[in-house]
């Protein structure tokens, strides 16, 4: 299996099993070995007392992206701790993309970054996000 292959693969075990992500109205885009792509187009039901897209939900589509690139090896792989930084709002009618990439991975544990923009290209938040990986896989390799 080509590290594509598995990377597709976990990503669709991962999809299958995810009830937050759609719940939220995320779309999975692409996922390839160590990174990820998921969109969100922000409807009203995204957007807080202020008119724009809630921070959370910001936060909740990097985290997503963040998940599918650290599992795209076929380890299972949680949150260690992830750190946000928003630079502009999203507003009402935006496609939001989280694009998440790998920077390192040594043994266990690894450091992403996460880059969620507007369908304009405009930087709406960056996140930092530590992995650990556990036991497990998603899929079953030997079949």
């Amino acid at each position: 299996m080509t590290p594509q292959d598995r990377a597709e693969k976990a990503g669709k075990a991962m999809w299958a099993n995810d009830r937050a992500s759609p719940w939220i109205g995320m779309q999975l885009g692409e996922v390839n070995e160590a990174r990820a792509r998921m969109t969100l187009h922000v409807q009203e039901h995204h957007c807080n007392g202020h008119g724009m897209c809630h921070g959370g939900v910001i936060f909740a589509l990097a985290d997503s992206a963040f998940a599918f690139a650290c599992n795209s090896r076929n380890q299972n792989t949680v949150a260690q701790n992830n750190m946000i930084t928003f630079v502009a709002p999203g507003q009402l009618g935006d496609v939001l993309s989280a694009d998440a990439r790998e920077v390192s991975l040594t043994g266990r544990s690894g450091i992403y970054d996460v880059r969620v923009t507007n369908q304009d290209g405009t930087l709406i938040a960056e996140m930092r996000g530590l992995s650990r990986a556990i036991k497990g896989q998603l899929f079953d390799e030997d079949i």
